[in-house]
Formats: C-alpha cells, structure tokens, sequence
C-alpha cells in the first residue's frame, strides 16, 4: 500500500476539506483528490462523501482510519529504527526540577559524549503517543493507571521509588516535627494546584487521600513553584508534599521546612517508557544505567505505600 495516499487520506480525515490537506502537505488539490481516488480503487471502497462543507468520512473510511494511523506510526518507527547512530536519545523527563531532569543529569554525567534531546511533556497520552511514532525515545512516568494500561507495544523499567515529604512553612502546626505520620496530617489542608485531572499524579493522590483520609486541594490556578512556595510560607493552614528528588530553591527569608513522612512513607514510583522496537543505542545505556543507579535500591520497601495499581504491575 503506497503511504503517500495513506497519509494524504489522514490529512484530508483530520481536516474534512482537501483543500487543507493539500496546504498541509504541499500539494495541489487536484493532487489529494488523485491520491484519494487511487486509494479508494485500490481498496475497492468509498472514503469519502463530498458536503457543504467539504468531505466526510463514509462508513467505510471511518473503519479505515484506525488502520491507516497506525500505518503511518509503524512506517514512523521503521525509519528511526535505522538512523539511532545518527540522532540524539530524545527522552520525556515531565519537568525541569523533578526527578527524571535528574536521573538523565546523571546518566549525561556517567556519558557525557551521548547527544540528548531532553522535552517535557505535561500529558501521558502525548509522551506515549510520541513514543509509539518514533518522536521519542523514552519518558519518565508513573505508567500505570486505573482503567488505562500500558499499550502492549511498549516497555517499562521502574527506575526510582522516591519518597515524599511534608513542606510548610514556619507557622504551620506541623513546622517543628522532625518527622509525621500519614495519620497525623489527617485533618491538615495540603495544598497541591498542580493537579491536572486525567494525570498520572493526580491518580496517585487521589489514592493516598482515599486511603488514609488526607485532605488535598487543587483549588486556584496553578501559577508554579515560585507561587507555590510564596503562599506556603505565609499561609500558615497550608502545607505541600514535595518529593525527595525535587530541587526547589526558595529565599531564606520563607524559612521551609522539609519533614519526613513516615508510617508508612509514601514513595512515588517512576519508570521509563520505551517501545519495544526501539534500537537507539544509547537507550539501551540508559537502561543498564538506570539499573545500576539510583534506582537500583529496590522497590516496595518496607515502611514504605505506593497505590494499588503500581504494586500489581
């Protein structure tokens, strides 16, 4: 099957016009229309009905298209399985000061002569998107979730169990504990506007709250850390969990505090995703480096809760 006339007929699915597809692929629109019709012969369907305004899919197309964007995502995977030696190792690390950023500053440490591509994408369904077409090699996730596994044609490691700790500032009740129990924040208002609904994180926390009674609130908008650790050190009701990888810095003046939480210690499980097909060398380095680091301590220690649907995986 040519995949000139499958990505021509993605285009025109994705815009209901040809006109556009064609502005989208640099063609003319006697052009798209040549490659519909040639596909169409070839499969021996209709794919698309002409409308007021502009083309629809038939029923024949709709069932189709599935088909034809997983053409394209295997065709994708098939050319950058041939030019690793040739390209940066692109990996998802989710933020700048989170703990992937750090495990890929230790890998760039340990292999300082492997090019890196380092993105951040917010949205699990994009990193693994990104991943099944070839756009990236690899992303740091919490993988996992209720309702939504791990598509069959991808791979993870779980690399990092990071504990969590309580952050407040100098007023809180909480301020001079050397440590506190998942009980004893029963009760207490911990504050977390980062919480995007669908996330990963958010299906963590939903859990831990659910389980020992917490009480988080993702109210107002997120405007970051900065934010985030300004109104922590004046708002004495209010704390945060931050993770032991997290690199934050604040003014002296905010006086935080970072408590332990013990009994048991919440610990937030990281993995690297990969496609199975993917042959980049320098992945292949990751992992074993991954292994061999900091997230080769064990996971699930005792003392320690992760959610359900981490211990099952």
């Amino acid at each position: 099957m040519d995949l000139d006339t499958v990505r021509t007929f993605v285009s025109a699915a994705d815009t209901g016009r040809f006109q556009e597809a064609a502005t989208e692929l640099t063609l003319t629109q006697q052009a798209v229309s040549k490659r519909i019709a040639a596909l169409e012969r070839s499969l021996g369907v209709r794919l698309f009905t002409r409308t007021p305004r502009g083309a629809a899919l038939t029923i024949d197309g709709r069932a189709f298209l599935p088909h034809a964007r997983e053409l394209l995502r295997t065709a994708d995977r098939a050319l950058a399985s041939v030019r690793p030696g040739r390209r940066a190792l692109r990996i998802d690390v989710l933020n700048s000061r989170g703990a992937g950023s750090g495990l890929m500053r230790g890998f760039h440490a340990a292999h300082p002569d492997t090019e890196l591509d380092v993105l951040m994408l917010l949205g699990i369904e994009e990193a693994v998107e990104a991943i099944r077409s070839g756009a990236l090699d690899g992303s740091f996730r919490a993988v996992t979730m209720p309702g939504r596994p791990l598509p069959p044609d991808l791979l993870s490691l779980r690399v990092l169990d990071e504990p969590l700790y309580l952050l407040t500032g100098p007023g809180h009740p909480l301020a001079r504990a050397r440590s506190v129990t998942l009980a004893e924040l029963t009760g207490h208002r911990i504050w977390m506007p980062g919480l995007l609904p669908g996330s990963e994180w958010a299906a963590y926390y939903a859990e831990l709250t659910a389980e020992f009674g917490l009480t988080i609130e993702a109210t107002g908008p997120n405007f970051g850390s900065d934010a985030l650790l300004d109104t922590i050190a004046d708002t004495p009701a209010l704390a945060t969990f931050m993770g032991d990888h997290t690199r934050l810095i604040w003014p002296a003046g905010h006086d935080l505090r970072r408590i332990p939480v013990t009994d048991p210690t919440p610990v937030y499980p990281h993995s690297l995703l990969w496609h199975r097909d993917n042959a980049h060398p320098a992945l292949a380095a990751l992992r074993a480096h991954l292994t061999t680091g900091a997230g080769a301590a064990g996971h699930d220690a005792p003392g320690t809760w992760t959610p359900g649907w981490t211990r099952r995986t």
